[in-house]
């Protein structure tokens, strides 16, 4: 596959210990649906609290499939990011508490792109309503949309990395050239310090040829990007949902569940490369 290496490498700057302590902010895009960003971004984040990070999820998807995960209707919620984003309710006041803290998502949602198009700074709402809670949290989350529309662009703007999952076939490796193309636009106009901080590949299987090669393609195009932890196809995934659970409280000790706590430890250790570059 003719995939050019289009993704820069990281820019590392060392924080000054005079600087106060802020969530790093990790938006999962990627414009195909059914790529477990929702599946990855409760996970991981539940993941990195069990290691005692301070987490809030972003549902930033109409569909409020993250909303849905830890057992709350998104038809029932009066008051979600539709509210902060559109009517600048400060998010603090859509937070829930679960497993980690979520600020939910609701079928207004639907509405937000067009009702921000209007707007001065559209593109910043999401950069600006994280600002007042980014000292309470070691990490912000961010969910996002199957597309590249301006729910997704504001959750990049807002970003300090992203974490791209990409299903282990062709079609899906793709589009990451797409995305790219958006991150330069966006490196260019409205954030220069998003970067992709890591390329995650699901639904793995290693007894497909198929999901063996994709992997080998994306190492050789994207190199270091690439994450060492592979999520591979269960269906815990499937089944923790149902019960309004993160996979690592519906089965603990199974497979699922350890595959969430290898890609904790995974941006753990990437943040402190970073901070002490």
């Amino acid at each position: 596959m003719a995939l050019a290496r289009l993704l820069p490498r990281p820019n590392a700057r060392a924080r000054s210990s005079s600087e106060p302590s802020v969530a790093r902010v990790i938006a999962f895009a990627n414009q195909k649906g059914g790529v477990a960003k929702t599946t990855s971004t409760l996970n991981l984040g539940v993941a990195l609290a069990e290691q005692g990070k301070k987490v809030l999820a972003v549902d930033l998807d109409p569909q409020g499939n993250l909303t849905m995960s830890q057992g709350w209707n998104p038809d029932e919620i009066e008051r979600s990011m539709f509210d902060v984003l559109v009517h600048k309710l400060p998010v603090s006041e859509i937070v829930r508490q679960s497993e980690i803290d979520v600020a939910v998502s609701s079928i207004d949602l639907a509405g937000a792109e067009l009702a921000l198009s209007s707007m001065i700074g559209r593109e910043r709402a999401l950069e600006k309503a994280l600002l007042p809670v980014k000292e309470a949290y070691d990490y912000i989350l961010i969910d996002t949309p199957p597309s590249l529309g301006l729910l997704t662009i504001n959750a990049l703007v807002a970003s300090d990395g992203v974490i791209v999952p990409v299903q282990c076939e062709y079609l899906s490796l793709r589009g990451l050239v797409q995305l790219e193309n958006t991150l330069s636009m966006i490196r260019e106009n409205l954030n220069p310090n998003v970067e992709i901080q890591g390329i995650l590949a699901t639904m793995y299987d290693k007894r497909l040829l198929h999901s063996r090669e994709a992997v080998e393609i994306l190492k050789e195009n994207f190199g270091d990007l690439v994450l060492n932890t592979k999520i591979r196809k269960t269906v815990r995934y499937a089944e923790a949902p149902v019960k309004g659970q993160s996979v690592l409280k519906y089965d603990p000790s199974g497979e699922a569940a350890g595959m969430y706590r290898d890609l904790a430890k995974e941006v753990l250790d990437g943040a402190s490369a970073r901070q002490h570059a």
